[in-house]
Order: C-alpha cells, then structure tokens, then sequence
C-alpha cells in the first residue's frame, strides 16, 4: 500500500528492470448484511465508510445472496470498523491479496498490458501430452479440469532470473529460488511471503480465498467453516497389528497420498460434509455419524485433487525423467515436493488451525482413510496374499505374486478410485510384536529402518551402532538357511560390544543419550516428586549457571546411582563425567539388549547378557 493508500504494483522484466504502477483508486473493504442495521450505518457513517451492493453465492445453500460491501479509507479505518460491527464476512484477509483476488492478478506470473490494463498471461494451448494425461479427468471432472489446467499454465512459466533481494530475501540456491517461485504462483502469495514463510495454513488460506473471489463465493467465516464442530482430537489413522516375525519377499504397497486422494475421491469439502440435502444422507462416512454431498463437487476436493494429479502426473515423472536437464529435474523435484508438503497438510489444518478448522470434514478423512485400509486388507486376505502389517496407508504383503499385486492395484482404483502402487521390496523383513517398528532389507541391499527403539535419534551411539553393525549381517540373507548361518554372527557382535562396555573400551561420546526436554525444567526442578533423568541432567546443568528452558535438548549419560540433593539421581551431563568408572556399565547393558531383543527375537534369536559365574555353585552350596 502507498502512503495515500492505494496499490503499488511492481513488475520485473526478464532483464531485472522494476516497473511500478499505482492504482489510487482501491479502498480496502469488507462485507456486511443487508440491509445494514442503525447501528451498523451509524459506524459507517462514522468512520467514512462508503456502501454498494454486491451479490454473492452461499457457500453451503449454494444460493444467491445480497450483501453490504462497504468500502473504507484505508485499512487501519477498516480493521476498526469492523470491531463495532454485529456480523462482518472477509475482514481478515490482506488487503493487497485482496486486490489481488478481485483484479484477477497472480503473483509471481507473467502478465502483458492491454489496453492500459495489466492481465495475467491468457492459459497457453495444452498439449497433446497434457490432454492424454488428462483426457479422464476432463471428460470425469470438468471443475478439476480447469484448476489442473489454471495451475499447470502457471508453474509452466519460466522462472525469471532475478536477485531474490528485490523480494527482501538473501542470496538462496536455484531449487529454494524455484521453489519460491513455484509456490507463488500455486497458493498466490507474494515472493516476499513464500522465500521467507513456511505457514502451510496461510497457503491453503490463499487457495482457498483465491477460488471463492473467482468463482464469486462468499468467504465464510472461520465459525462458519467449523460446520458447527468444536475442535477437539480426531480420531486418528487405523494401524492393524503386526504379525511379527521375520519373511521373506515381503512388498510394500502405498497408497498415493492418502489424505489427499480421499479428499479428491471421495469429495471431502467443508461444504459437502453433512450437507443439507436429505437424498444425500444415505452417502455415509465409514466409522463415523456423518454424510457426504452427492449433489455438488466440494471446492476442496477441486483444489487438493488438482494439486495431487499435478504432482502424480507431471512432476514426479518429470523429476526421474533422463531426457531432461538436471536443472530440469531438480525444479520438477522440487516442484514435486512442493505439491505434496502443500497436499499433505490439507488434513492437519482442518483440525485445530483457526480459519481452516472443521473437525466434521477431519473426521470424514480419517473416517475413509480407515476404511480404506481395512477394506484392502481384506481384499488382500481373500486374494491369498497373507497381509503381515497395515499402517495409514501402507500394507505389507507376504511373498505376494506379481499378478496378485497387480490385481490388487486395478482392485483399489476400481473400487476407490485410489492409486495403490509398490513402494518397496524387502529381501528380509522383520516385524516385531510393536506397531510402527521394523525394519528390513530392501532387494538393492540398503538397510530400511522405522521406529525400532535401537535406531530411534534419543538412543546412545552405542546401542545404535551395535544395532547397526549386527543388522547388516543380514544383508545376503535370502531364506531360512542364510539366517540361521548368521544368528551366531549377531550374536557375536553383542557379545563384543558389552565386552568392550565392561572393559571401558567405549568412548563416552557413545554413551550419550541427548533428550529434548518436554516440559520448563525449572519448575520441574521444584517438583518433589522422582525425577525422570533428562530432568536430573537439567537440574545439575541449572545449578551450574546454565539456562535451560522447555524444548532445549539435554545431553546425559547414565552413571552409578549417588546422592544429589538428597534424591538418588542416576545420570550427570555429558561434561561432568570424567571417570570412566563412573558409567553404570549394567544399565547399558540392559537398555542395549531391551532395544536389540525388541527386534530380534521374532528373528528367533535371544540375547542375553552373560552372567558370572558364582564360586558357590562349584562348592555345591545348597542357598544358591
């Protein structure tokens, strides 16, 4: 904004070159019912307020409505005004985004002057490559099919070779810059917002904001967009139980964004869920007392789908695409990403965000992301594959054929209208009794681990790399045979390890655990109660004059139990050991053959520590 409120535009040539334009004539503005109230007139009366009328779609009634759109000096005027008003809509949005919305502007893009007027770059031609990758969402989902084709005119643009300082950012790297670039055009922010914010939430806001002024549908309030829920904690995704052991051959399928896909498919909206319409209350969400709209395409499901088919179709290709550059291939990935971080998060902000929260839509996700999984699952099962584990969006699958597995995908988009796809491949798999833990050997020999206690960043170098050392023994193990000719190598290997433990043979640099405090430590150091160790280290580091707060990371090491303050504490920090006597050698032990049983032994292999052998059994006394 100018000094005499109106709107400086600054445009670039691919030379660099700023261009600026000013539009004096926009007022910022926001709308009220109509007609206005005496009060309200009197606010408007007061403040200088200047009136028209407007009509606007209802977002949820899909029904014309008259409003007030009351027209403001300036910005701060508005914000004020609004404060003294019974009912506003759209208050909250920037005021050069919205006159960015309305003039049907697109940061970040190429624009042309016509006719004394500034107009985005008109959607080139598509090609025939376009067209066949998109030929079912065209004839499908038509709205979908213009967003894909809105959004893929704009991020098909060149990237201007322009110093990121006329953006108020430092030197970046040319993915960041692209990136930057890229997500301007997408959510339509400012360069200046997206090279220097990562709010995903005021990414979607601007999506969605964007659209409603397109298409010319009322912004609805955050209390509005709620459908009347209270956030609260949703139920989350479904997670069917291992059947732990050790296989061979097992394939990961996935499905592709899962969230996503379900919003897309399953046309999941803020104003598709429990709609009004009474023929659609038969249209159910699986686990959960709601409907979905079967009369009307949700605006969500146009956006986030069209984002998920642009980053499915065009980009991640294009990332592995050898006819490309690798320039090419980086912004693609990078590109990729992008979508997916912006995809991904359309489940998250629904929840709690305010101005995005709708717990009921939330619900629906999870609701259908549930019921997919478990339906597959059985599909799976009926088919003979053996499903060993379902996580969210993932299913394990036993040494399946490749005919099985393909049924399995055509079954999922046929019945879902999911893209199920082969993730991964494991020469050996292990599945512990714990959910979200294993881990495996994928068929090009590189170690997969997730969630096992051993590899987790808060364990000791020490029981990580012990973990480490004895699991890529497995590396050429193929079948039953191969394993049993290496449990005597694993087993070795710990056995070392705790030797070289006793023998003080283990750097104390290995020994650290480094743990990030969840709570303020200097009140939990006035707490009476028994002290959990990151919080003895905290205390001993407070003492000695640090300053510690919640979130900071600590890092310990676990010694023999001594008096501190009166209280048994039974860690120092990492600085205070000096003594390699001090180490409490048998509780290293115990937590290293914890974590390593953990995922050992549905391998079929035990370890335990040796135990010392008592003089008095050689003598025969009867006590012990």
């Amino acid at each position: 904004m100018t000094e005499t409120n109106g709107v400086n535009l600054k445009f670039a040539d691919d030379h660099g070159n700023l261009e600026e334009l000013v539009d004096d004539q926009y007022k910022p503005y926001f709308l009220a019912p109509h007609p206005l109230s005496n009060a309200d007139r009197q606010v408007v009366d007061y403040f200088s307020g200047e009136t028209e009328l407007v009509e606007k779609t209802d977002l949820f009634t899909n029904e014309k409505r008259m409003l007030t759109k009351i027209l403001w000096p300036n910005r701060a005027v508005m914000l004020r005004a609004s404060e003294r008003f019974g009912a506003t809509w759209e208050a909250e949005i920037d005021a050069i985004q919205s006159y960015i919305y309305d003039k049907g502007l697109n940061f970040g893009a190429i624009h042309t002057e016509q006719n004394g007027k500034i107009i985005p770059d008109k959607p080139s031609e598509m090609t025939g490559k376009f067209k066949e990758t998109f030929c079912e969402v065209q004839e499908s989902d038509s709205l979908k099919y213009a967003e894909i084709t809105r959004l893929f005119n704009l991020v098909n643009q060149p990237i201007p070779s322009l110093d990121p300082s006329l953006f108020g950012a430092s030197d970046a790297e040319a993915e960041k810059q692209a990136c930057a670039w890229m997500l301007a055009r997408i959510v339509n922010l400012p360069l200046s917002h997206t090279f220097s914010s990562n709010r995903v939430s005021d990414w979607l806001k601007s999506m969605m904001y964007g659209y409603f002024r397109r298409i010319g549908i009322l912004v609805p309030t955050a209390q509005e967009l709620t459908r009347g829920g209270i956030p609260h904690t949703v139920t989350g995704a479904l997670t069917i139980a291992p059947k732990s052991g050790i296989y061979f051959g097992t394939v990961v399928c996935d499905f592709e964004s899962l969230y996503p896909s379900c919003i897309d498919s399953f046309n999941l909206s803020y104003e598709t869920v429990n709609c009004a319409h009474p023929q659609c209350k038969a249209n159910r969400v699986p686990d959960f007392d709601g409907h979905i709209c079967a009369q009307r395409r949700g605006f969500y499901s146009i956006l986030i789908g069209a984002l998920k088919e642009l980053r499915i179709k065009i980009f991640k290709p294009a990332a592995r695409d050898s006819a490309l550059t690798e320039e090419q291939r980086k912004i693609a990935s990078a590109t990729a990403k992008l979508l997916k971080l912006i995809s991904v998060s359309s489940y998250g902000v629904t929840v709690r965000i305010k101005g995005l929260a709708c717990p009921p839509l939330a619900e629906a996700m999870t609701g259908f992301g549930r019921y997919v999984l478990r339906e597959s699952w059985k599909m799976a099962d009926e088919k003979g594959m053996n499903p060993l584990y379902g996580d969210t969006d993932s299913l394990f699958l036993d040494h399946p054929s490749d005919e099985s597995v393909e049924w399995l995908i055509k079954q999922a988009k046929s019945r879902f209208h999911l893209d199920l796809a082969v993730e991964k491949r494991y020469n050996l798999c292990v599945l512990p009794n714990a959910k979200k833990a294993y881990f495996g050997i994928l068929s090009n020999g590189t170690l997969d681990i997730k969630g096992v206690t051993a590899s987790k960043s808060n364990s000791s170098p020490y029981v990580s790399k012990i973990f480490t050392k004895s699991v890529r023994a497995l590396a050429e193990v193929k079948n039953q045979d191969d394993l049993m000719a290496v449990k005597s190598r694993i087993k070795e290997v710990v056995r070392n390890g705790i030797a070289d433990l006793k023998a003080h043979g283990i750097p104390i640099a290995d020994l650290v655990y480094s743990v990030k405090l969840y709570f303020d430590p200097n009140e939990k150091a006035e707490d009476s109660a028994t002290r959990h160790q990151p919080y003895q280290c905290a205390t001993q580091l407070i003492d000695a004059g640090k300053k510690l707060k919640r979130g900071d990371v600590v890092s310990f090491v676990k010694v023999k139990p001594f008096k501190y303050k009166g209280r048994n504490f039974t860690v120092k920090p990492v600085e205070a050991v000096r003594n390699p006597g001090e180490i409490n050698n048998d509780d290293y032990v115990r937590n290293l053959l914890t974590a390593l049983n953990q995922i050992f032994e549905p391998m079929g292999i035990s370890l335990e520590s040796e135990k010392p052998t008592l003089i008095s059994r050689w003598l025969g006394n009867p006590e012990t």
